[in-house]
């Protein structure tokens, strides 16, 4: 790849939220919805546990929505100049959730690339540790304002609907998804996905993640191969899940060292051989567990039982207030798969199935997430009874 083409995917704020792939990120652009709505997405992770975010790019009367953006690298920005040329500018600049750093870090530089464009919030937006006002993160004072509060951008052509606030000791939880109306696609941010049966086209841009991962020991090469890949994409979905799935194990710190620094691995990309993670059974069968049928939208396990293990009402009254949405025919979150085929009778059946079974579970692949609650439950950082509203 050329050097320009390099330092056109550079993000140089990337240290105040140091994810893979740190300052380089490559981005994919798909069309989901003809002349409608396009998708803009890039990797992000941790120790090479990465998985696609998404910025969707919406087309409105008089121009463009960029819902939840992401890091505006040149290759983003350049994107966006061409839909522009045909659509129209960007009129408004949206961050539908009140917790997500991921999905808040990008907005003030994405403000400042269009500076003619209105920047909406989620209310209750919160930093850690300590509470700064909007414009000391960067947050142009004269054109940022409230969802809901302040009013909706484009209520002719969109609708606005909250989940939550819900307490979370620390700040709260809340996200404002919306019908785009031409298209009959709900843009959500995180509390609903459908993980793709298969390794997502943005990997090819970028396989490291899934070869890293695919392997069973630290001292083994990274290699290519289809079978490989879909090994790699089914862990790093169990880890972006779980965190830390049931038949995951950690190798003793001996064995870990004795694989590293092989011939093979001894470069950055393999970490060196430094691999400490060793599947004592299929992680196959753990995945078709996670996600049993392709396109299937589900609420993300990570988020029921960190963050809504106590509000299962609230998520399934939630989903029937999306079932009575007229027209909807598309689920767009901001991760994994996109656009999903949806209906009113699809979030009806999910909704019933959130009541019929055990919320939040504390055994099997939910075990580590449920240690991590019952911590905190402990230390008396998240509450009993949060409030919901």
């Amino acid at each position: 790849m050329s050097t320009r083409s390099i330092a056109d995917q550079r993000w140089n704020w990337w240290p105040l939220l140091p994810l893979y792939p740190y300052g380089r990120r490559r981005t994919l652009v798909r069309e989901l919805i003809p002349d409608q709505l396009w998708s803009f997405e890039q990797l992000q992770g941790v120790f090479y546990v990465a998985v696609p975010i998404r910025m969707t790019v919406a087309r409105v009367p008089g121009g463009l929505m960029l819902y939840a953006p992401v890091p505006p690298t040149r290759e983003v920005l350049q994107a966006l100049r061409d839909l522009e040329q045909r659509h129209g500018p960007v009129r408004s600049i949206v961050l539908p959730t009140a917790s997500g750093l991921e999905h808040k870090l990008p907005v003030p530089a994405m403000a400042r690339a269009f500076p003619q464009a209105e920047v909406w919030v989620t209310p209750g937006q919160w930093s850690f540790p300590v509470p700064l006002p909007l414009r000391w993160l960067g947050f142009p004072a004269g054109r940022t304002r409230v969802l809901g509060e302040d009013g909706t951008p484009h209520s002719d052509a969109l609708q606005w609907i909250s989940l939550g606030p819900i307490d979370l000791g620390l700040g709260r939880f809340q996200e404002l998804a919306c019908l785009h109306r031409a298209s009959g696609a709900l843009l959500l941010t995180d509390a609903l996905v459908a993980i793709n049966a298969e390794p997502p086209e943005l990997f090819d841009l970028d396989p490291t993640p899934l070869l890293f991962h695919a392997r069973e020991r630290g001292d083994q090469p990274l290699q290519d191969s289809p079978e490989l890949r879909l090994r790699g994409w089914q862990r790093l979905a169990l880890f972006a899940s779980y965190l830390r799935p049931a038949a995951l194990e950690v190798p003793q710190l001996g064995t870990l060292l004795q694989q590293a620094f092989r011939p093979g691995c001894r470069n950055a990309r393999s970490y060196f051989g430094l691999y400490p993670f060793h599947w004592g059974s299929s992680s196959a069968e753990a995945f078709a567990e996670l996600q049993p049928k392709a396109g299937c939208l589900r609420v993300a396990p990570v988020l029921e039982r960190l963050v809504f293990p106590r509000t299962q009402g609230l998520i399934v009254a939630w989903l029937r207030q999306l079932a009575r949405l007229e027209d909807l025919r598309w689920v767009v979150p901001a991760h994994y798969d996109a656009p999903v085929p949806c209906s009113a009778e699809r979030l009806e059946a999910l909704a019933g199935e959130l009541e019929q079974r055990q919320w939040a579970p504390s055994e099997g692949n939910w075990a580590y997430l449920a240690r991590i609650d019952q911590l905190l439950l402990r230390l008396g950082v998240v509450p009993e009874q949060p409030e919901a509203g």
